[in-house]
């Protein structure tokens, strides 16, 4: 079975969806814009799962871009799932990079990529802009 990319254009209605482009061909993965939403789960549970099945199936190198501006709390647990199924991805000897870009005047941002990096023992790029 072929894995379907997943391709979400983010919008700023009542809430803020981010831009998803999850490619299975490439294995690049973005994640960009804003995320507050009114159930952040159920919008994110089919990205997790999708990164399951690349990681699991597809087996191949995957680059993993956020350049998310604003993410509210409970994105910031969803973000921790994916970041989480990347680095078992690792462990299992997968190929894996973390790139995050965001504005270098936003230390707050800083702080919670530091924190993921501890959190999941996952090497992440910060990248200023």
């Amino acid at each position: 079975m072929e894995l379907e990319n997943i391709e979400i254009e983010g919008s700023h209605k009542n809430f803020f969806t981010p831009t998803v482009k999850f490619d299975a061909q490439t294995g690049i993965c973005e994640l960009s814009g804003e995320s507050f939403l009114e159930d952040t789960a159920e919008f994110y549970k089919p990205l997790v799962d999708w990164l399951v099945e690349f990681t699991t199936k597809i087996k191949r190198p995957i680059a993993f871009i956020i350049k998310l501006t604003y993410f509210n709390t409970s994105t910031s647990r969803c973000i921790l799932d994916l970041l989480n199924v990347l680095k078992d991805y690792e462990d299992d000897g997968g190929e894996v990079t973390v790139n995050w870009h965001y504005d270098e005047n936003d230390s707050d941002m800083q702080e919670d990529i530091e924190d993921y990096m501890i959190d999941t023992g996952l090497n992440i790029n910060i990248i200023p802009f």
